[in-house]
């Protein structure tokens, strides 16, 4: 331990890990106890440093500029301790000196704390301590957004010496967080940390958490021979990866999000371990809700204990589950049946897989097949009114009072629609399939009573009926005359240029499928890249593919695709009002997402298989392959993100990442799960690990 640490003081610490050069990007290959990962990402203002060592797992991350932060995710609880900054006059720049270190400490009352010790510097300004939280992740997410934290959870510092120290229990008595800095380097005066006449502070940290540690996944259990030697790649899902759930995205969401595990697992598939594809099914099986909804996301450790207390005045810690969002429950069956029917790793496990218990407490046994049959049941039972009647109101809708309910979850995210084009025109029909599918094979024979079975025997006829209808209630065409002046007015709005674009154009009428529906019907007349759902998911007819690749991959500002990669939503023939809630500064607005890019890069791949397409389909293909992997390349920086803005200057698009701007609505993760999935996927050309 460094001699600064020690001085701190009144804690007992058990380095359990190497201490490993600061020098290379990644330090060390996670593959069990007694070895560790280790790296970095430097993102905009963001220093990230990842640290997985036998029982420890944190993200540290050091915000620069004006408005400095020091925060420790931790994936135990999605727990997590930060302390913000004042407002500074001038930026300030983060530096770390020694890399996290694990270390395990025990709190007053015997109880073992789990974290990390570094060291950093900081040159730029003095810095005014504003405000320490301890408590879940979503506590200190909903602090960064909104400036806010609960009562319950604020916490005084306390100062010896040079080290200050926030430290308290859990809202249930049971251990908690603890947060100290040491100013090894300049002074501390109360809540005052001033740099040395050189301008130059260097800080010891101290973060810990309570939380039961997961069960870590390493690389050699969760990846196959067949996965690309990518290693910042690994590094990353290695980091997000447990035995008993996959880690959405650090540092904001540390936990299980439903929607993003099946996602992940479907792209990762023939990268992925069978152990690691059933680690990814277990958790959401286990986690549907009694009606076969998919969980979006959990709350747990300290979050739960608050969702408690406002709900039934307790301070249990039993997790709760949200079930707003409507696309997971109908990517489920898609992806069972790629592992249970189409892998031959998956099918030759099938039967076992099915009949084990989903572990679920409770008096009666849940098996992962009961689980599936209730996602099946929800799945028929959700198509059935737009079977009997194919209109837009038998669609299905988001929920009731929600403004988002699908991979687009902001508030804006489908521009005040109400029934999601993805859900609706692919995901519906594929999960019906998908059932009609595992209904036929007899793997479910087990687990389905008669009802069950009159229900299922219906899922083939209502994919027909999804797939040919459904559809078409989002097309929207705008004549070339139309569009051309859209193009123009809305790029001198942006101030990027119109040749380009103008020129992919054309002749003819434009088509595209609308972002969504509203509540009457009528479009939200957004080009977007859910496209990509359709030809990863689908099989699509010769015409339909046209139509897709071409509005997708026109240039910018008439279609999708940038030198910084393809955005994921274009207003430019909406309405004024609608364009300003779908800026680059929005989360779901003109911003690129990589596992976008990735859905489509496999989408592309799995229609070029085929063998029932003209030559001039093909054609048009492989030329959007060629055009998106060489974006998707030029991006390899950032790859692993979240997502990602961009600039126009110098006669081309830049990547920005997201969060530098005040006028960014968020931060970018910097490891994100479904971001890793081009492990998986490969350029076309490339040679693949058999």
């Amino acid at each position: 331990m460094h001699r600064s640490a020690l001085r701190s003081g009144c804690y007992v610490a058990i380095l359990c890990a190497l201490t490993l050069g600061a020098a290379a990007r990644a330090y060390a290959a996670d593959g069990g106890p007694g070895r560790q990962l280790s790296f970095d990402v430097q993102e905009g203002r963001n220093l990230n440093s990842f640290l997985r060592a036998d029982r420890v797992a944190a993200h540290l991350v050091l915000r620069s500029g004006l408005d400095p932060r020091i925060l420790v995710a931790f994936p135990a609880g999605n727990s997590g301790v930060g302390l913000w900054f004042g407002h500074g006059s001038h930026p300030v720049t983060w530096k770390v000196l020694d890399r996290p270190r694990p270390i395990v400490e025990r709190d007053a009352k015997g109880r073992l704390l789990y974290g990390i010790v570094a060291r950093a510097s900081i040159t730029g300004s003095d810095l005014a301590i504003k405000q320490a939280v301890l408590s879940s992740v979503r506590v200190l997410r909903d602090y960064q957004a909104l400036g806010t934290v609960p009562f319950e959870v604020t916490v005084k510092p306390s100062q010896v010496g040079t080290t200050v120290t926030w430290a308290r229990n859990r809202l249930d008595g049971a251990a908690g967080y603890r947060l100290s800095l040491e100013v090894t380097r300049g002074t501390l005066q109360g809540d005052k940390i001033e740099a040395d006449p050189d301008g130059r502070l260097e800080l010891t940290l101290i973060a810990l958490s309570g939380e039961t540690p997961l069960t870590p996944l390493p690389e050699d259990k969760l990846l196959d021979a067949r996965a690309k030697p990518d290693q910042e790649s690994r590094n990353t899902l290695t980091f997000l990866s447990y035995r008993e759930k996959f880690l959405a995205g650090s540092w904001r969401f540390d936990t299980y999000f439903g929607r993003d595990t099946l996602m992940s697992v479907d792209l990762l598939m023939p990268a992925l371990t069978p152990l690691a594809v059933e680690a990814g099914l277990d958790s959401v099986l286990a986690r549907l809700s009694a009606k076969g909804e998919v969980a979006h996301e959990e709350d747990i450790g300290e979050y739960a204990i608050l969702d408690h207390l406002r709900t039934d005045g307790t301070r249990s810690d039993e997790p709760t589950f949200n079930y707003n969002m409507i696309d997971g429950n109908f990517m489920l069956a898609p992806v069972a049946r790629s592992w249970l029917l189409d892998d031959g790793r998956g099918k030759s496990r099938a039967g076992p897989f099915l009949a084990r218990d989903d572990g679920r407490p409770g008096v009666t046994r849940h098996t992962a097949g009961a689980d599936l049959v209730s996602n099946l049941r929800l799945v028929v039972r959700s198509a059935l009114a737009f079977g009997d009647n194919p209109s837009v109101q038998n669609l299905v809708a988001l929920k009731d009072g929600l403004p988002a309910g699908e991979w687009r979850d902001s508030t804006d995210g489908l521009g005040g629609g109400r029934y999601p084009y993805d859900v609706n025109a692919v995901l519906v029909p594929a999960a019906l399939d998908a059932a009609a599918h595992l209904y036929a094979s007899g793997l479910l024979d087990p687990y389905v009573g008669a009802e069950d079975r009159s229900l299922l025997a219906r899922a083939a006829a209502l994919a027909q009926t999804w797939r040919e209808k459904a559809p078409g209630y989002f097309a929207v065409t705008e004549s070339n005359e139309t569009a051309r002046k859209a193009v123009r007015v809305y790029a001198a709005a942006l101030h990027v240029p119109t040749d380009s674009a103008l020129t992919s154009l054309g002749d003819g009428p434009l088509e595209f499928h609308a972002l969504a529906l509203k509540s009457d019907g009528s479009h939200v007349a957004v080009l977007n890249s859910d496209e990509g759902f359709a030809l990863l998911l689908s099989q699509p007819s010769p015409r339909e593919l046209e139509t897709a690749v071409t509005s997708i991959m026109r240039p910018f500002p008439a279609g999708l695709l940038t030198d910084a990669g393809m955005v994921v939503a274009n207003p430019v023939f909406a309405p004024v009002e609608v364009q300003g809630l779908f800026t680059n500064r929005a989360y779901h607005g003109t911003v690129i997402w990589s596992w976008q890019q990735a859905m489509l890069a496999e989408g592309l791949d799995r229609q070029l298989r085929r063998h029932d397409l003209p030559e001039s389909v093909v054609s048009r293909l492989k030329e959007a392959q060629r055009r998106l992997w060489r974006v998707i390349a030029a991006a390899k920086a950032v790859r692993n993100s979240e997502l990602w803005s961009w600039r126009y200057e110098a006669g081309q698009y830049h990547i920005a990442p997201f969060g530098v701007s005040d006028a960014d609505v968020d931060e970018s993760n910097a490891a994100q799960l479904w971001s890793t999935v081009y492990l998986s996927i490969w350029p076309p050309g490339a040679s693949r690990v058999e």
